[in-house]
């Protein structure tokens, strides 16, 4: 295998000094690697989100609150997926980083079909912390093996294209859900062979973890990229991993604050208006809930991949003409031409104007993927898979973990009416992205100061 170990031993992977000029990949098998981890991470965020969709029928079942559905869609998700994101990435830096995602996969998609056996919200619930362990192994080996796979040049672009699982994922879990619950008023009841009877929107679990099978086999066709741009001392960097990892995010706290608090924010009203968007048409234009998710989650594939390409080709062009600080002055951008039709969006007195605005929000407000890209650019290889973790552990905990449920917090005790739902919205996505159109700034010369020592130190 191409991770062969040169001198690191089978639990490293094979590692390059700093001056190292190997050759990349090959474009073609390169972008094959992304187009197969692009599949994992569109299948992780179906089963992510399938929940946005399912609200009516799991509320029913179970007979619980917006705030505990929100606790579904985010909080017992997050809290395994982010908790356990560190040290699954502390392995991801020292071993067969193929393995450790195929290991992922296989794991959120049992844990997915769980879903559809639970007889209670407890058991739904650790159902659903299973699913954040599983994906925890993902993204921050993925973003390790992409930073091995291309060149700096071409690595915003590539990321971007991985990134695309976010919105397309998410789309196809609402386009998915929609006929998910046309079936479930169709027949509320299904015949599964072996099982007997089930809730017809139970059956959504096992159909969505599916295709984990074959995103397992085809992660058996990927090698262990060669790992670039390690220092090889005697000690190797199991010994010196944790106090140096420490020194570099210290040495780069303003850089790092800013990011992480940028889309910290971002994510807040992303993640909250994804989890809330097709039940707010239904509360508050009378619309079928079905055809909301359809709708929205076409918007959501097409716009949101769009705008990740359209963001990840912008950052590559300035940074190539010498702006050290493109990715994050592109996050802020995204801001500021997404977040005031995003706002407008849930006001508006009908859904059409209501779609047209999402429309033109989403392609904006998803250029901000590019800050994944920034992360990789200002962090040593042997530290990547752990800032990932890092990185997606504040992000995700904040904007997965609490999104969904502030607006659904809002909405039961601030508003304490259910069709009051478009102002929760619009109160989070307000108050959070203006802020973080503020904060990122902050690190614009700092980034530019840590990507060039960065660049001095290879």
């Amino acid at each position: 295998m191409a991770g062969g170990n040169a001198g690191q031993g089978d639990l490293h992977g094979r590692v390059t000094d700093a001056g190292d000029t190997a050759d990349f990949p090959r474009p073609a098998y390169a972008w094959y690697t992304v187009a197969v981890l692009l599949l994992a991470y569109t299948l992780s965020f179906i089963d992510r989100m399938i929940l946005t969709l399912l609200v009516a029928p799991i509320r029913a079942a179970l007979d619980i609150s917006d705030t505990q559905v929100s606790l579904l869609i985010g909080l017992a998700f997050a809290l395994f997926y982010t908790l356990l994101g560190l040290p699954i990435a502390w392995i991801a830096d020292r071993w067969n980083r193929r393995k450790l995602i195929l290991i992922g996969v296989a794991l959120w998609s049992a844990m997915t079909a769980g879903c559809g056996f639970a007889g209670s919200y407890a058991t739904l619930f650790l159902a659903r912390m299973g699913v954040g362990v599983g994906e925890a192994a993902l993204s921050p080996a993925a973003y390790s093996m992409l930073s091995d796979t291309f060149p700096r040049d071409r690595l915003a672009r590539a990321m971007a294209v991985y990134s695309i699982g976010v919105p397309l994922g998410s789309g196809v879990a609402m386009i998915l859900g929609s006929f998910v619950v046309q079936a479930v008023l169709a027949a509320p009841m299904v015949h599964l062979p072996l099982v007997g009877p089930v809730e017809a929107w139970r059956t959504i679990f096992l159909w969505v973890a599916a295709p984990g099978i074959l995103v397992c086999l085809l992660l058996l066709t990927l090698r262990e990229p060669l790992r670039r741009g390690m220092a090889r001392a005697d000690a190797g960097p199991r010994e010196a991993a944790a106090p140096g990892f420490v020194a570099h995010l210290r040495a780069q706290r303003v850089a790092l604050g800013a990011l992480f608090a940028g889309m910290s924010l971002i994510g807040l009203v992303m993640y909250g208006v994804i989890a809330w968007v097709p039940t707010f048409f239904a509360r508050t234009y009378g619309m079928d809930v079905s055809q909301a998710g359809l709708w929205f989650g076409l918007i959501m594939a097409t716009g949101g991949a769009a705008g990740l390409v359209l963001g990840g080709t912008l950052a590559d062009r300035m940074f190539a003409r010498g702006r050290t600080d493109a990715h994050l002055r592109v996050m802020r951008l995204s801001i500021l031409l997404g977040g005031p039709p995003l706002l407008a969006a849930v006001l508006m007195p009908n859904p059409p104007l209501a779609f047209i605005l999402l429309a033109v929000a989403f392609p904006m407000l998803t250029m901000h993927g590019v800050g994944t890209v920034a992360l990789q650019f200002i962090t040593p290889n042997e530290y990547r898979a752990r800032a990932t973790a890092l990185y997606f552990f504040v992000v995700n905990l904040v904007g997965l973990g609490f999104g969904p449920m502030l607006i659904a917090l809002l909405t039961d005790h601030l508003f304490m009416d259910d069709g009051a739902l478009r102002y929760s919205i619009a109160l989070v996505t307000g108050i959070a992205l203006p802020l973080a159109a503020v904060i990122l700034p902050a690190g614009f010369s700092a980034f530019a100061r840590d990507i060039e020592k960065m660049a001095d130190a290879e």
